[in-house]
């Protein structure tokens, strides 16, 4: 079931197109990655979710109806560039920040100190927002973000100047939001961020979306059908024994054992390949890389940069 759609987005500033017929499709109770180069309209598109700004053109639909102005308090949004009021005290200001959401004072307080206190950062309740530490600060708005219990929930680089400690915190706090229901919205540059918590991802590049889909979905579609073999024993002559159809594409001696890539080219099979290596090599391990998140988004937005 699709939660948040955008048909055929567009947005022009003066003398720039940031969307040119963006379509994205995010399903209900899923993680979805929104990623592109910077510039590439990942932030015109999340200004037009959070309504700060409109489309010139296209449809905007929130749970299967148009989007609407009340809308934004059933989305909760962590901005990259993120502002506290130094001056004002933690506590007070997170209050105040909830109430904007339609929280009462006295629910915002309860839920706020659980919150701290899950996130170990009660004792600073009554500080001044300047005291805090940057990762301190991150904490409590993303305890802000959430405390309302939104449907949708955009995160624009959330792991932005945490530890990998304080990281996989926020990451496991955002796999039980999803767990429970949330439909989440996740623009990083963090490619291995991707692959941990993604269900779905859209890639933009120049204004325009060229890659969308299921994560393990892509990563199948652009596997090149290269395998790793670790083998023990020396065989030198490996290329003139194995068929064409086999391309050896790297080759290193190790200290347990040695490893060889090859890639199947014309319709081979794995087992075939086997067929030809049995005789000759003590097979230790066999596996097919498979590309990563990271090795995706580079090849596809290079081959976007040659049409």
């Amino acid at each position: 079931m699709t939660f948040f759609e955008a048909k055929d987005v567009v947005k022009q500033y003066a003398g720039h197109k940031a969307l040119n017929k963006v379509s994205i499709s995010v399903p209900k109770g899923s993680i979805f990655g929104l990623l592109g180069p910077n510039g590439a309209g990942k932030t015109t598109l999340i200004r037009i979710i959070n309504q700060i700004t409109g489309p010139d053109a296209g449809e905007v639909f929130f749970n299967g109806q148009p989007l609407k102005p009340e809308d934004v308090k059933r989305i909760g949004y962590l901005p990259e560039e993120r502002g506290l009021y130094k001056k004002m005290k933690v506590g007070e200001q997170a209050v105040y920040l909830a109430q904007l959401k339609g929280m009462s004072q006295k629910e915002a307080t309860k839920k706020l100190k659980a919150w701290f206190d899950k996130f170990d950062i009660l004792p600073w309740w009554d500080k001044k927002v300047e005291e805090l530490s940057k990762g301190m600060a991150q904490k409590v708005q993303f305890i802000v973000t959430i405390l309302h219990e939104p449907e949708l929930l955009i995160f624009d680089e959330p792991f932005s100047g945490f530890d990998p400690i304080n990281a996989n915190l926020l990451k496991k706090e955002i796999l039980e939001l999803r767990d429970k229901g949330a439909t989440i919205i996740f623009s990083t540059h963090n490619m291995g961020s991707v692959e941990e918590i993604c269900d779905h991802i859209a890639l933009i590049n120049k204004s325009e979306k060229i890659l969308d889909g299921p994560v393990e979905q892509i990563k199948k579609k652009y596997r090149t059908n290269t395998y790793e073999i670790n083998y023990i024993g020396e065989f030198d002559k490996l290329d003139q024994v194995l068929k064409a159809d086999f391309e050896i594409i790297d080759q290193a001696k190790g200290i347990e054992f040695n490893t060889l890539k090859i890639k199947l080219n014309n319709g081979s099979t794995s087992n075939e390949l086997l067929e030809q290596l049995l005789p000759y090599l003590n097979i230790v391990s066999f596996r097919e890389i498979i590309p990563n998140m990271n090795d995706i988004f580079i090849r596809v937005v290079k081959e976007s940069k040659t049409i």
